[in-house]
């Protein structure tokens, strides 16, 4: 998942704006290329997590964020509490009730170290 794809995510199920990223491994692609103008994102920037200020175009690290993508990790709604996994470079975004409880709690144990103790202990839908 590319970083610059929070930009554009909110919650499925409460439309909460903007998603927390966790980070559990990631892969670079060195041959990418800044195909714009910086800042790439337009209102979110989740590799520096914070929101975008178009005046400060020099500081937004857009040549070292392009060249990464999230393998493995999480997205968190603040709001509803919800998480939603990153796997293989793809974000898991599915309503509770098509989500495979099974994998969710194989992943929960998988990562369980490298999550916060909300997402694993209490988030939803699916906690151990």
């Amino acid at each position: 998942m590319k970083y610059r794809l929070l930009d554009l995510l909110a919650c499925p199920i409460c439309k909460h704006f903007p998603l927390r990223l966790i980070v559990i491994e990631t892969k670079e692609y060195p041959e990418r290329e800044l195909p714009f103008e910086k800042p790439l994102c337009e209102l979110f920037c989740s590799f520096l997590n914070r929101d975008v200020e178009k005046e400060k175009k020099e500081e937004y690290p857009c040549e070292k964020c392009i060249k990464l993508e999230v393998v493995t990790g999480v997205l968190v709604c603040s709001q509803c509490n919800r998480w939603y996994p990153i796997i293989e470079e793809i974000p898991r975004m599915l309503p509770d009730d098509l989500r495979d409880k099974e994998e969710d709690i194989e992943f929960l144990k998988k990562y369980k170290d490298k999550l916060p103790k909300e997402v694993v202990y209490s988030g939803v839908p699916v906690h151990l």
